[in-house]
């Protein structure tokens, strides 16, 4: 690398982290403001406060202003660049547009490795301990009860479950039954009046059961009053719920979406479009440099004022159609993928035109 590819290098990161470093305590300002009293009422020490909460906030919101605080740096210190005249005598020098973006995509690898690691792995594992946090001292006492109704779920490729009712906070439910099949040949059906699960050593009790089992020439049928006996599951796969899929790294997202389709589950779109969002967000770290570079590498009237102007309202663009984007993927029946690099497409076009229209 050039004198010149280090020193453009160097203001592309530093002036990335300082505008990051600026966003986040605005940030934990206006958190602070919302949340205060509710620290005070509990009786949290400061320590408490740091180590439990806002260490897993700064790592959440870090990742989130993670796109805008690098759209915005690149328009400031090439607004800068341009301002001086330093443009000017690089294209003197006969650099090409093309080899003035090569520093800037070596700055954009570096962001998108770091945005991908977050994203994947330090994020989820963060946002479960905040959202703990959260749940205990913010939420209503009520918050965590969550009832599924009328709940079906295939467990392996012959044994399906159908629950009328659960309750997730007592862990207990009423008319349950678990169907074994041989093909389209039902061999046994097991039903109780009630199911409750024993965290303690992961098993459920059955009340009031009854097993018919199907033979050839005639069935046989078993009952009695309790049973304690296992299935492959635990209430926590009775909630299908996207905020899940926020505290599961991408491993963990992913086993679960195979073992959810295995199982029968329709519309796991929210869990989808949670997981192509952790590489689609950080690729566009090369759509919005270019996007960025093009609009501020000339020098204009207004100067670094109506670069950053024009740039805000199109990150707020692009804001925009990727919150659309997540809920219409969300949605049963569509392609997540597609939706989920909507955005991504649309504004690549864009940094394609202004890419082409630099140039000249």
């Amino acid at each position: 690398m050039k004198i010149l590819d280090w020193y453009i290098l160097k203001r592309y990161l530093v002036t990335f982290f300082f505008t990051l470093l600026i966003l986040i305590p605005i940030a934990i300002a206006i958190d602070i403001s919302e949340k205060i009293d509710k620290f005070i009422n509990h009786n949290l020490s400061f320590y408490q406060v740091v180590d439990e909460y806002y260490s897993n906030f700064i790592i959440y919101y870090a990742n989130t202003f993670m796109p805008l605080a690098l759209f915005i740096a690149v328009i400031l210190f090439t607004s800068k660049l341009s301002n001086n005249t330093e443009i000017i005598a690089i294209n003197n020098a006969k650099v090409s547009f093309t080899r003035f973006l090569y520093p800037y995509f070596i700055g954009a690898t570096l962001v998108t490795i770091m945005a991908l690691l977050m994203n994947h792995f330090v994020v989820p594992s963060s946002s479960k301990e905040r959202k703990k946090f959260e749940n205990t001292y913010f939420k209503q006492k009520d918050y965590q009860a969550k009832y599924v109704k009328n709940f079906s779920l295939q467990l392996t490729d012959s044994t399906y479950i159908f629950i009328q009712n659960f309750d997730t906070k007592s862990n207990s439910g009423f008319n349950f039954s678990s169907e074994l099949y041989d093909g389209l040949k039902l061999k046994s059906k097991l039903v109780a009046d009630n199911i409750n699960w024993k965290q303690a050593d992961s098993t459920f009790t059955l009340l009031n059961w009854k097993l018919r089992i199907l033979h050839p020439n005639k069935d046989s049928i078993s009952q009695a009053r309790r049973r304690d006996t296992v299935f492959a599951f635990t209430p926590r796969d009775l909630i299908y719920k996207s905020a899940l899929s926020q505290e599961m790294p991408s491993n963990e997202l992913s086993a679960f979406i195979a073992l959810s389709k295995k199982r029968g589950i329709k519309n796991l779109n929210a869990y989808y479009v949670e997981y192509y969002k952790r590489t689609s967000l950080p690729i566009a770290s090369y759509i919005l440099t270019i996007i960025a570079v093009a609009l501020a590498f000339r020098k204009k009237r207004g100067g670094t004022g109506i670069n950053l102007a024009i740039g805000i309202s199109i990150m707020f663009v692009y804001v925009f159609l990727l919150k659309i984007a997540e809920v219409l993927g969300a949605v049963a029946g569509v392609n997540s993928l597609l939706y989920v690099w909507i955005p991504n497409i649309i504004f690549g076009c864009l940094a394609l035109y202004l890419y082409l229209n630099a140039r000249k």
